[in-house]
């Protein structure tokens, strides 16, 4: 009896360590990464599907994306119990230890480099290790906490998964790749701000420069704007150069970032009216919106690219 109620709580203890372990790896965002990933692979084969690299490509890009995500968590750790958003994760609630994590972290690391490097090629190994290297060195240690540009450099590392998608099928970094890596770069800013404007007050406490925070809401939804401005010129080009794709991508990229667009104009002009409680809400809601429809667009833009390819490969 008393071993049956000791296997019960090392089974219930082992699923709590197993649960917080996957936190540290941030699956919601690494959801993003691995549609960014596969999807690529299917317009770099133009619109078949790479069965022989496919998944070693998806598991060894999981495992550094998640290895890079809990390094992240881990340098983090005191900014995170700060930040309403984030207080409850595993390590400033002290139900991981450090080494723990950071064990966890290179394991997964070095698994999925040499899974990357032994069933795909170096070069997708690399760009995907380039990745890592530039989200925990460049973005975590050192531009989060001391320039407003945070969000906008460091979104080269969450624009890196198109790039290993197609090297591991094409054994190269090509045009088109690195016109993806071009539009989720301009993608990240606004999609992020628009989350940043409502997260003002936990960036502040923790000092985080984020742009809302330094530059303020107008400057913010000005910089939005922009950014969303860029995408219709980028995808333009990038159907253009991409032999796999046609007029589908051509017309759902256009609608796609015409829609992105309009909705970051709706904010911009919301920011320049006299503030009152009922523009706070609004702005609020619009703001969520544009957070909400940016994970929508980049989902659809993943979809409409992979059918065309198909589309294309099949009917010309």
């Amino acid at each position: 009896m008393e071993s049956t109620v000791l296997s019960g709580r090392e089974s219930r203890l082992f699923g709590a360590v197993a649960k917080d372990l996957l936190n540290l790896c941030k699956p919601g965002i690494l959801v993003l990464l691995l549609i960014s990933t596969g999807c690529p692979m299917i317009v770099a084969a133009g619109g078949t599907f790479p069965y022989e690299v496919f998944l070693p490509t998806i598991l060894g890009g999981a495992l550094l994306s998640a290895s890079a995500s809990a390094l992240n968590c881990i340098w983090d750790r005191d900014i995170d119990s700060i930040m309403q958003r984030t207080k409850k994760r595993p390590l400033p609630d002290g139900r991981i230890e450090i080494i723990e994590a950071l064990v966890f972290s290179l394991l997964l690391g070095v698994l999925g480099l040499v899974v990357l490097w032994k069933f795909t090629n170096p070069v997708a190994a690399l760009v995907a290790l380039s990745g890592h290297l530039f989200y925990v060195l460049v973005y975590t240690i050192w531009l989060k906490r001391s320039t407003p540009q945070n969000i906008v450099i460091g979104g080269a590392a969450g624009a890196v998964p198109p790039i290993v998608g197609w090297a591991a099928v094409s054994g190269s970094v090509d045009i088109p790749a690195v016109l993806l890596f071009a539009i989720i770069f301009l993608w990240t800013p606004p999609h992020f701000w628009a989350l940043a404007l409502n997260r003002n007050e936990d960036y502040r406490r923790a000092s985080i420069p984020m742009m809302p925070v330094v530059a303020g809401e107008r400057s913010t939804h000005r910089q939005m704007l922009f950014y969303a401005f860029t995408l219709l010129p980028i995808s333009w080009l990038f159907v253009y150069m991409t032999p796999q794709l046609g007029s589908i991508s051509a017309v759902g990229l256009t609608i796609l970032a015409t829609v992105f667009l309009f909705m970051n104009f709706k904010l911009f002009l919301l920011g320049r009216k006299l503030e009152t409680p009922e523009l706070i809400e609004l702005k609020t809601k619009t703001s969520w919106r544009v957070f909400s429809f940016s994970m929508i667009y980049l989902a659809l833009l993943f979809f409409v690219t992979v059918f065309d390819s198909v589309w294309v490969a099949h009917f010309g």
